[in-house]
Parts: C-alpha cells; structure tokens; sequence
C-alpha cells in the first residue's frame, strides 16, 4: 500500500501547533496517554480476544506495541533487557471465522500505512474479553507543513492595506446601526483569519472499510465537554458554541457562524448561515403578512359581497348539496364562511402576492451576496474543486465487470483471488483525515481507463424511471382515498336525524380530512426518503458528489409531490368537475363529486395550507428531531449492552472523549435538514397568496429551528467531518427553480381560486353603479328543481313544496334562455379575463424579479474592493521576488567578473606590462584569450529598464526581458 498525507490549512501562521504545552492544561482526555500528544481521529472496530498462549511470529498480535501510549512498567522493562528470552505475549489463536482474520490483516496493513506516513497511533490496553478497541491518531506538525507545501496554500501578504473609510450620512447609519445590533451579537471571541485553527476534512474512503466490518465507525473528537466549565477565559470552542449558540435563551442572537465553521466546516457553516439569512428575510415578510390580515380583518364589515350573503332578506334558496337525504338551504347561513373567506381574499392579497415573489428575488440574491462574502472571509474564493475518487459500490460493479471480462478472456488464475473482493475494495480509500489533514490511502491502480457505460446503469435507470411513476400513483391513490372519505363521510352525516351533526358536516369533514392527509405525509415522507436512497444506489453514481445530487433530487420530487398534492387537488381541481345540478359527476355510480364552499374554495385551500404546514413542522421537523435520535441512542445503548454484558472498562475512572463521543449518534448529512427548509419555502412562497400568515409561522418554526438544530449538533451528534465547500450547491438551484415556480401558481391562485377577477369583472363591466351591489345574484345561476333527475330530489323539504328555482354558483343560461344551463357570455368573459391577468401578472413579476436582481450586485461593494487591492499587492510581490532574482543574477555575474580581472592581472605581471598602460577599452595581451563566462538564463517577468546587468558592458551584455 502506498500512502499520501494531505492537510488543508489557510496558513502556516493559523495553525497553532497541535502538541500540548506540558505548562498548560494537558486536557488527557483529549490527549495520548503522555498528556501532550493530541488525539486528532479516531477509528473504532469491534475486538474479540480468544486466548493467551506464548509468542509466536506466525500468528497475528491484536495488540499492536503503541507509541507510548502506556507508560512501560517494571516488567516490561525487563523483557527489553532480555529478548531473547521468550515472552508471553495476547494473540489470537485464529478467530472462527476466516473473514475476520482478513479484517485484522486488513487493520495491521492500514495502519503501517498510516505509521508509514508520518501519523502517530495509539492502541488501546487489551485487558477486555470483547467489546470495542479505539485507535487514536495524530498528526505531528512536520507532516502538516510538508504537505501544507505541497497543496500550494495560500497564504497572506504580509503588506497591510487600508480601505478608504466612508464619511458623511452613510458613516453616521453604519455606525448607528452597528450599536442597535450591539446586544444581539454573540460574545464569542473574533475569529481573526490568522489566529484560527483552520481545520478541513472530509472523510470520504472510510466508509468503505466501515462497510465491510474492518472498522465500526470513525470521526473526530469533540473540544470536551459541552457544560460550561465557569471561566469564561478558558472555554472551548465546543462550550462558546453550547452558551451563545445552541440555548435556546439566545434565540435574539446573531450565529457566530466564522465559530460554527471553525468548529464544523465549511460545508455545515454555510448551511447555517444560509438558514439565519433565510430567517432574517423573513421578518419583512411576516410583517407585511401580518399587515395584509389586518386590512382583512378591518375591511370585513364593510365588505359588500360579504353582507349580501349574510343578509337574510335576500333569501337565495340554494340547491341540495347531496342527493335524496340533503335539503335545499339559504345561502345566509354560510354567513361565518364568507366573512372568514375576506380575511384572505381581498385586494390586498394581491400586492402580497407580488411581494413575495419580489421577496423570493431578493432572498436569492441577498444570498448570493452573503456567500460570496463568507467565500472572501473564510478564503475559498481560489478554491478549485479537487478531482473526487469513485464509490466503493461503484468500484465494486466496476471489480465485478472487469473480472467478468478476464474470465471471458481466459484469465482465471490470478494470484490472491481467495483475498481479491477484501483487498481491491480497498482501492481508492482515501481521506483518513485527521481534523488537521486528508489522508489518501490507496492500491495501485490497475482499473485503467475502463469505467460504467449506460448499458451498465440502464436496468438501474428502468428500475428509476417506473419506481418514481409508482410512486407519484400512490401519492395520487392517497389522495384520491381522502377525497372518497370526505364524499361518504358528508354522505353519511347529511342523513343523521341530529340537527346539529347536519349543521356541522364541512367544518367536520374539512378538519378530519386535512388530519389524515398530514398523517399519511408524514409517514410517505418516511418512506419515500428511504426509497430515493435505494434508487440512487440502483444508478451506480460514479462519486459522492453524483450521488448526493441524484439523491436530492429524488428525494425532492417525491417529497414534494407528496406534501403539495392535497393542497393543489383543492386549489386547482376542486369543484372544478362536479358538474351542476341535474347533471353531476358520479363517483363509483353513487356519490356525487365535492363542490366547494359557498364561499370559495380559497378559505379551504388556507385551512389545508396552515394545518399541513404547521402539522409538518411541529411534528417532523421538532418532535421528530428531538425523539428520533434520542430514540436511536437508546437502541443502540441496550444493543452493546446486550452483545458485550461482560465488557471490562479500560480505565474504571473517568471516562475518555472517544468513548463519550462513540455513544453519541452518527451525522447522516445536511440532506434532511435542508430538505425541512426547502419544503417550507415552497409553503412560503407557492400558495402565500391564500394564506398571508404563512411567512409568520415559518419564522417562529425557523427561529426554534436553528437551536434545536445547534443543540443537536454540539450535543447529541458525534463531531461531523469538516467539508469544504464554496456554495450550497443543487439547493440553490432548487430554490431559484421554486422561486420562479411560485409566480404561476400565485397567478393561478388568485385568478382561478380566488373572487379577485370575478369582482373586478362584475365591477367595471356589469356593474350598473360601478359598485359591488348584486355581485352575489350575478354569480349565482337559476336551476329548475324539475329537472332534477329521478332519485336525486330531496326525500324532505323543511321549505316547502313550492320551490320551483333554486340557485347554484355558476356562470350559465337560465331555464328559460333558448340554451338552458349552457355557459353564459359572463363565464366567457371571466374566463378571458382570468387568463389574461394570469399573463400579466407572470410578465409583470418576472420582469421586476429580473430588475432587483440587476439591481443588487453579486458582489459586495467592500469585497470588490479587497479583492483588487489584494491583486495589487500580489502583483506588487511577483514584482519584488523578480526583482531579487535579478539581483542575484547580477551579483553572481559580478563575481564572475572580478575573477576575470584577476586572471587579467596576474597575466599582466607575467608580461611586465603594468595595468596603467592598458588603454581604455583594450583588452591587456595574453598568450591564450580567457575563456568567455556564459550568462545564466534569467527568470520569467523580470520587469525591469536597465540594459546592462554588468559594469562591464563591453564583455557582458543583457537585453531586459
């Protein structure tokens, strides 16, 4: 095996020398066992010990001599002393199963790999039966700066620059703002560039050695522990992140996000930092919310189509809502509906509704300005993406075509093939980074230029393509269920002889229905997250990158298909296809389709946004979050307890930070956490046009969320491997893509939803006052009650028998127009007049969404500036390095020069000829020429104007480059 060591660090200046001060505290639980050594990583694998018998160089020792990681006692000294004698030494006198000698010849391999280059290891004491062995490692400085050397780091000029400061108003603001800010801002200390510990790793090539039982696990250590330790000097990071960061009592405070990304990595710091601007952008919004449910709520009464349905005068005698058991009713009774409905439909929805799309613009590009900043600041706007190695299930397949061709080529008998699946999976195992360094441990390649083709990947894109099919049809059959359950159950509750159940058949049908559609997306949600994971193994990603996108996507189409189906069936299909009265729409022959309430089908459709959304995030994104990995850390404790009850403790003390760390639970990713996010984003901006309130909620959930999210991090979760990264990569893209989206559902909404086009239609075209009087009447269509179809007239009328008309909303021809019940010119117009706001409202926002984002610049104005001055200085360091190489070039021809001058003179005294006779410009004679000294070739850019290196021009002459 051969080894490579990498470390990625900002500067040799950032990096503080990870070998414990002997006058400091040693902090042994975070050190070698000599108290000055710090342990950087940690691998952990299961250990069984068989037997002792005496030492035997044919049988492998489990317990590696460690490099000082228990002091030698007395006994162990003396076998120093005596070598020859023969010792009795723990073996394993040949484990029952065959793999598991491969996994410990495996484990001895690697790890002379890593003692190979430069790492050092330390073993566990082997005083237990069975239970689990920790390996610590840790990086001497040498090897973080030998390969700190080799990756090209960049590191800081030396040269300090000063931007000009501004003056006048916008100093004044800048500084008023920066004491209003003053209390909400963490007292953590300033993580000065050059003072950080910069830590990268990720570890990438573990996973596969994990996966076929070598190792357990492995991850980095936590700073200790996360209980304040009552000095505020001497604090870790990981209790600075517990105190001002991951308590809920800070929830008013600013992230100290340069602390999280210190602390966590790149990769999970900008997820926080995107969470806190997601958050902070939607104080605007909630207000402007809130703002627009006010106007409402005061608008109600005075509200004209609003009193007319109210008023008991106008006696609109409405057509059955079912057949047979269900009574013709007075429209004044849906009374309390229509005032609810004006709470959010109103004109002030729409303004709303072209806010928030604006809003969606400027968070994108607020974003976009805030990452851009944190790129300059943490120093990753040089960073090129490195080459990443293949998955280990993709070098598997890969092993398992190649061999299949070899057989098929008549190449059976390779040397090692019993050992051949252990070891060639251990190609390209790399990463074993320490939290100051990547580790890059792999085989010779011997895969070549061969790679997975389509044919290879197509049974697993099939597979794919009718599987996300299926389950956009179980996602359809379950809301299709729901549907029949809210047709029976009104069915049902419409023939109770309880006057009162009678009365409360849609708010009860609504708020049943709305509850076991949540139900049933939460538990999809479940399934479905497990079901992308298996798809995107079935396609056979070549890296981890391919793979995590792939799985994104997956994941966010079949989650967002189904927590938006309900909510789109109510918005864009109910009611739509019920047909009218005489002539409607059966379902399996019996029950009629559902219409929407007589007030709209928006108030339904806010009743099912707010209760799917709020459902969702106090039960998935908190409950879930804080009992599932309590839930899983439970499992996992009776699990060990159960397969080790006989395990004894190495140190019956204190324990260690690795065996508090292994009892935490493994990080899964940042996949479910932005998932959560990008959910309720699409709540926020897709349907805000029914439902105002919906930026509020997502505050107060987001608010909660990011501590909750804090103290799963610093608490429960075992200490991430730190990942850089430039940008939240696919979600960015997924957010412009629902951002865009929600400008043609919220055109949608309100034209087609909503009664906005209808009134104004009415108002401006019917209207013979110009006001809202009658548009009630104008709505509501004349039906026949004997053309009602034999079987469907209501069994008992409280009425009376002398109802001849009933009403029904709707645009069509009375009884007695020459084409009864066909649609009315009204109905023609409205339609019209829907689709043409639908197309200005689309060309209207866009239009402005494209202006903000010309307007507000990617780049920061200051950062713009840091940027050129730091090009400046780098040209200005280029220029000086040149320059001393031309320097040294002169001076090296100058020497040159004078050892010539001396050769001429002690040719002159051979002569006789004394030097004050030499003419000016003449060489003195000599019996042989001295031999010409040929110039050294100068260095690229030497920006310079003299044209002579040399005093002597006449001998040696240089052209500038």
């Amino acid at each position: 095996l051969r080894t490579w060591v990498h470390c990625i660090l900002l500067s040799p200046v950032q990096v503080a020398n990870n070998m414990m001060d002997m006058d400091q505290d040693p902090r042994k639980r975070l050190c070698f066992a000599d108290g000055r050594r710090k342990v950087d990583y940690v691998l952990v694998y299961h250990y069984r010990k068989r037997s002792s018998v005496r030492g035997s160089p044919s049988q492998h020792r489990l317990s590696i001599i460690s490099n000082g990681s228990y002091p030698l006692g007395v006994e162990e000294k003396d076998q120093e002393g005596r070598k020859d004698e023969p010792a009795e030494v723990v073996v394993d006198v040949g484990p029952p199963d065959p793999a598991d000698g491969e996994k410990i010849m495996i484990r001895e391999e690697f790890e002379g790999n890593l003692k190979d280059a430069g790492l050092e290891i330390e073993h566990d004491k082997e005083n237990k039966a069975h239970g689990h062995a920790f390996i610590r490692l840790h990086a001497p400085w040498q090897v973080l700066s030998r390969e700190a050397e080799f990756l090209k780091i960049k590191v800081p000029t030396k040269k300090s620059y000063e931007l000009r400061e501004e003056k006048g108003l916008a100093a004044t603001m800048n500084e008023v703002w920066r004491k209003l800010n003053q209390p909400f801002q963490p007292k953590v200390p300033h993580q000065e560039q050059e003072h950080s510990r910069a830590l990268f790793f990720c570890l990438t090539g573990i996973t596969t050695l994990i996966a076929n039982g070598v190792y357990d696990s492995a991850f980095p250590l936590h700073d200790g522990d996360f209980h304040p330790s009552g000095q505020a000097e001497g604090k870790n990071d990981r209790q600075l992140l517990h105190d001002e960061w991951a308590r809920y009592g800070a929830f008013y405070k600013y992230q100290p996000v340069d602390l999280i990304r210190k602390y966590f990595g790149e990769k999970i710091g900008l997820y926080f930092a995107w969470l806190g601007v997601y958050t902070q952008l939607l104080i605007p919004a909630s207000v402007v919310g809130i703002i627009v449910f006010f106007y409402g709520w005061a608008t109600v009464e005075t509200n004209i189509p609003s009193q007319e349905m109210c008023d008991e005068d106008q006696n609109f005698t409405m057509c059955p809502l079912c057949d047979r058991a269900c009574d013709y009713w007075h429209l004044s009774t849906a009374c309390g509906t229509a005032r609810a409905s004006h709470l959010f439909d109103n004109p002030a929805t729409v303004f709303f509704a072209i806010f928030m799309s604006l809003w969606a613009a400027m968070f994108l590009e607020h974003w976009k300005r805030r990452q851009i900043s944190l790129n300059y600041s943490w120093d990753l706007t040089g960073m090129e993406e490195e080459e990443e190695h293949p998955r280990p299930k993709y070098e598997t397949i890969l092993l398992q075509k190649r061999q299949r061709k070899k057989k098929n080529t008549k190449n059976k008998n390779e040397v090692g093939r019993l050992y051949l699946p252990y070891f060639m999976q251990l190609k390209h195992i790399h990463a074993y980074i320490l939290p100051l360094f990547t580790l890059n441990v792999f085989l010779p390649s011997q895969t070549g230029h061969e790679k997975l083709t389509w044919r290879d990947r197509l049974p697993g894109y099939l597979i794919n393509i009718s599987s996300i099919l299926f389950m956009f049809g179980v996602t359809c059959s379950a809301v299709f269920s729901v549907i029949i359950y809210r047709i029976t159950i009104s069915a049902l509750m419409a023939m109770s002889s309880d006057p009162e159940v009678k009365s409360n058949v849609r708010v009860t049908v609504t708020a049943t229905a709305v509850i076991i559609n949540l139900v049933v997306i939460l538990i999809l949600d479940e399934i479905y997250g497990m079901v992308a994971a298996w798809l995107t193994e079935l396609e056979i990603p070549k890296t981890e990158t391919n793979f995590e996108e792939r799985l994104i996507l997956k994941a966010f189409l079949l989650k967002f298909m189904n927590a938006y189906a309900p909510i789109f069936y109510v918005a864009f299909f109910k009611g739509r296809f019920a047909g009218r009265p005489g002539d409607y729409v059966y379902v399996f022959n019996d029950y009629r389709m559902e219409e929407c309430a007589p007030g709209g089908c928006l108030i339904e459709l806010c009743i099912q946004l707010s209760i799917i959304m709020l459902g969702k995030q106090l039960i998935q994104n908190n409950v879930f979050e804080i009992g599932i990995p309590k839930l899983k850390k439970l499992c996992r404790t009776l699990k060990d307890k159960e397969r080790a009850p006989k395990e004894i403790v190495e140190q019956p003390g204190r324990r260690q930070q690795w065996h508090l760390d292994y009892d935490l639970e493994p990080f899964d990713g940042l996949t479910p956490e932005y998932m959560e996010m990008i959910i309720q984003f699409g709540f926020v901006s897709l349907f805000v046009a029914s439902f105002p309130l919906a930026p509020l909620f997502a505050l107060l959930n987001n608010v909660i969320e990011i501590r909750l999210d804090a103290k799963k991090f610093v608490t429960e979760l075992r200490r991430p491997d730190a990942i850089r990264a430039k940008d939240i990569g696919i979600w960015y893209n997924i957010l412009s893509g629902l951002g865009k989206f929600s400008v043609i559902i919220n055109a949608f909404v309100i034209s087609f939803t909503s009664d906005f086009i209808p009134r104004l239609v009415y108002q401006y075209m019917y209207s013979e006052t110009g006001t809202m009087h009658g548009f009630i009447n104008h709505t509501l269509s004349y039906f026949n009650v004997s053309n009602f179809k034999p079987g469907t007239v209501p069994s008992i009328s409280s009425l009376g028998k002398d109802i001849t008309f009933c009403r029904y909303k709707d645009y069509r021809e009375p009884p007695w127009s020459t084409e009864p019940y066909q649609f009315s010119k009204q109905y023609w117009s409205v339609l019209a007049a829907r689709l043409g706001f639908v197309i200005l409202f689309q060309n209207l926002v866009i239009t402005m969404s494209m202006l903000v984002a010309w307007v507000i610049p990617d780049v920061p104005k200051n950062i713009s500036e840091k940027l050129k001055k730091e090009k400046t200085l780098l040209v200005d360091v280029f220029l000086n390095e040149e320059k001393e190489k031309l320097q040294l070039i002169q001076s090296l021809f100058s020497r040159d020069l004078t050892q010539e001058q001396q050769e001429e003179l002690k040719v002159s005294d051979q002569t006789s000829l004394p030097l004050q006779q030499t003419q000016p410009g003449q060489l003195p004679p000599t019996s042989s020429p001295a031999p010409r000294t040929r110039p050294r070739a100068a260095s690229f850019s030497q920006f310079t104007r003299q044209m002579s290196m040399s005093p002597r021009s006449d001998i040696t002459q240089h052209t500038a480059v």
